[in-house]
């Protein structure tokens, strides 16, 4: 018989709801039960595509004997950390606070008033490697919980109090400058790895907001050095087992610390935000190649007169682009929805056919007799030297994940054979078993798809590209936006067309915002624009504590142990740096000096942290370029079927000046009618034809309307 979830939306919730367990959703209700029953609460977060989240369900939850010694002795809630941010931040502070690591499936021992006194993440159904299993771990909390009330009372109260002592105060630190950007390139040096690309040791996580610092870092300032990490990180990634060499797109992270195993699930943020860098470094190497021709304005990489060094450089913005396309190809074919928006993430388990059972990777790995089976002897030997398929298997039971070696035996085959290999192996892996998506729509991530989508579309001549975005943007504004009641708000999630119930936190308003921001400019479309300021009203209106520190969740929202707040990027950007971030373009746009204000008052985190942990604030040391940069405004004006206007659209779209704002549309109305963009007021035509004009910190380049003057204006590559 269905549980209490089977009422829910979440995919993972819904995943729990034929369990034995008697889970209750998160509510007042649960709570009120625990009180009422004088038993704790087993508090269980985790997410639909989380192989251990999995793991520990099998083994736990669908057991009856566990599930009625749950039943009996403890009111049991599930919480989907993607619906629930907020809910998981706070108490993953708490278990990391407790036992120095977190993760997924998170287990928490709560209060009926909600305060945490046990804490632990995935517990096994029998001891194992040092870890107690999950019935000892219950029973345990059972005989503290009857015979040391009052104990474990003490214990949760100076928890709670622990962590409400933990509130952050950068609201008086200054607005970082160049010296706190170099120190961060320099922090970021010495923990990177030169040998394999990325930061730090196994596992090794994509480092999206730190590769897009780098690139803007160098545009600023020309530093070869932050190019050269930005790049060399996307090219080992890109021929990595982390990357799909078949359908594209990347896995979350890798289990190694040379890119080759992944942990199989596909996020939506994950390959959003990888979209958009490796477009971002595409349009960075083609300027240093042509700034080596004499194309450009010099201030390049400087790979010189060696043309070695320029072929090698051509060589991996093509990399790039292909890498871009694909994911953006990978997002839109697996990911989106039939109302429109991006389903949340792929299952890293899927159904092996040989044994029936679910397991990691079984939709993606290959043995050496496979791609014979699939390709024939002569092209399954080729494709397993092209991708390092071997007879010893490079995961489990004798598999490979396919890699891309720069120097594999087959690494000079011709690239029409391999294209046609890729397209059978892609048709026949399509036959077996797929991993499972979650659909529900998350406001934040759908944000960072739509910035990558449009770009991606206007980069790379893909209008589908930038209409995919459009219609993401209007499900986002259709069904996530309520302004109902005088009360205006952003849901967090939606499926199946309709709006969850839980609100939108931080993250949300600042990705939708950024999202928002570059569909306008890449259509001209001024609604966009206005659409993200007035998300920004409400970040300003609801989240903004008086020293301009920004929370993750409204004043007005449920009351939880603690309010959360964190600067800090997990494997998105944070709600804090993305809010800083839209506020600042936003102000760029329209000249507003609250927006402005409150980015540069949200940015002193950055002065604090960047140079002392600059992986993990890498998007607002991203914004905090923009900043030092101006960040610069462009305004195209023209009629929008003249092809001249098109060329100085797309080379200020090329623009590699850290965050640059754009905007097109038609000149200055004679009759002095409101332009869409406040960036097109009293812009006018020179000489009759489409005319773009850039500025920064209140000065102006001379209007031009030439696109290859336009380009070196904003650093861009030609057009």
């Amino acid at each position: 018989m269905p549980n209490r979830l089977a009422n829910e939306t979440s995919p993972y919730l819904l995943q729990h709801a034929d369990n034995p367990v008697d889970w209750w959703p998160w509510s007042p209700e649960a709570f009120a039960e625990a009180r009422e029953r004088g038993v704790p609460v087993l508090l269980s977060v985790g997410y639909s595509s989380c192989h251990w989240c999995h793991v520990m369900a099998h083994e736990s939850f669908e057991d009856e004997l566990s599930a009625a010694y749950m039943n009996e002795h403890f009111v049991n809630i599930k919480v989907d950390r993607e619906e629930r941010p907020d809910i998981d931040a706070v108490y993953m502070e708490a278990v990391q606070a407790a036992t120095g690591h977190g993760g997924w499936p998170m287990t928490v021992f709560l209060t009926p008033a909600a305060e945490p006194f046990y804490f632990g993440t995935y517990f096994p159904p029998e001891p194992r490697h040092g870890s107690p299993s999950f019935m000892q771990v219950l029973e345990g909390v059972r005989t503290a919980w009857v015979g040391r009330r009052e104990e474990v009372a003490e214990v949760a109260q100076r928890i709670v109090r622990d962590l409400s002592e933990r509130q952050l105060d950068y609201g008086r630190a200054a607005t970082p400058g160049a010296e706190e950007l170099a120190g961060a390139l320099l922090g970021l040096t010495r923990e990177y790895d030169a040998t394999r690309g990325g930061f730090g040791g196994a596992p090794k996580f994509p480092p999206s907001m730190v590769v897009e610092f780098l690139l803007r870092h160098h545009a600023r300032t020309g530093s070869e050095g932050a190019l050269q990490m930005a790049a060399d990180t996307c090219e080992a990634m890109a021929r990595g087992g982390i990357y799909d060499q078949l359908g594209g797109g990347f896995a979350r992270y890798s289990v190694d610390r040379e890119w080759v195993v992944p942990h199989f699930e596909k996020m939506l943020y994950d390959n959003a935000l990888l979209c958009r860098v490796y477009a971002h470094l595409w349009r960075a190497l083609v300027r240093e190649a042509d700034a080596d021709d004499g194309a450009g304005d010099g201030a390049g990489a400087g790979t010189g007169a060696d043309p070695q060094a320029r072929d090698r450089v051509r060589a991996l913005a093509e990399l790039a682009r292909r890498v871009a396309l694909e994911t953006a190809d990978f997002m839109v074919r697996e990911l989106r929805t039939g109302e429109g928006g991006f389903a949340s993430a792929l299952d890293a388990d899927s159904e092996d056919p040989l044994s029936g059972k679910h397991v990691e990777g079984a939709y993606y790995a290959w043995t050496p007799g496979e791609l014979a089976d699939a390709l024939g002897q002569e092209d399954g030997a080729l494709a397993a030297a092209y991708f390092g398929v071997t007879q010893e298997g490079t995961f489990e039971h004798g598999k490979s994940v396919l890699q891309l070696p720069a120097d594999g035996p087959a690494a000079d085959a011709d690239p029409g054979k391999i294209a046609e290999i890729r397209a059978r192996l892609l048709a026949v892996r399509a036959e077996r078993p797929a991993p499972g998506r979650d659909d529900k729509v998350v406001a934040a991530w759908n944000g960072l798809a739509i910035a990558a989508l449009a770009e991606c579309g206007a980069f790379f001549d893909r209008p589908d590209l930038v209409e995919r975005a459009t219609e993401a943007a209007d499900l986002l504004v259709r069904v996530h936006f309520d302004a109902a009641a005088g009360r205006a708000r952003l849901a967090r999630t939606s499926k199946d067309g309709r709006a969850g119930a839980n609100a939108g936190v931080l993250e949300d308003y600042g990705d939708v915002a950024e999202g928002f921001l570059a569909l306008a400019a890449v259509t001209g479309e001024g609604v966009w624009l206005e659409f993200a300021g007035f998300l920004l009203d409400l970040v300003l209106d609801l989240f903004t504590a008086e020293d301009g520190s920004l929370y993750d969740t409204a004043h007005d929202a449920e009351r939880l142990i603690r309010r959360p707040q964190d600067p800090t990027d997990t494997a998105a950007p944070s709600g804090w740096t993305a809010a800083a971030g839209a506020l600042l373009s936003y102000a760029a746009h329209t000249g507003s000096e609250p927006h402005r204000t409150a980015a540069e008052r949200a940015l002193g985190v950055v002065q604090a942290l960047g140079p002392r942990a600059p992986r993990f604030i890498g998007h607002g040391l991203a914004v905090a370029e923009a900043l030092l940069d101006g960040p610069r405004e462009v305004a195209v004006v023209g009629h929008p079927d003249d092809p001249a206007r098109a060329l100085l659209h797309r080379a200020a779209l090329l623009g590699t000046a850290p965050g640059a704002v754009v905007a097109a549309g038609l000149p200055a109305a004679a009759d002095g009618d409101a332009p869409e963009f406040p960036l097109l007021a009293e812009r006018t035509l020179a000489d009759g034809l489409p005319t773009a004009y850039v500025c920064r910190h209140f000065v102006c380049a001379r209007p031009t309307t030439d696109p290859a003057e336009l380009a070196e204006q904003v650093g861009a590559v030609r057009p």
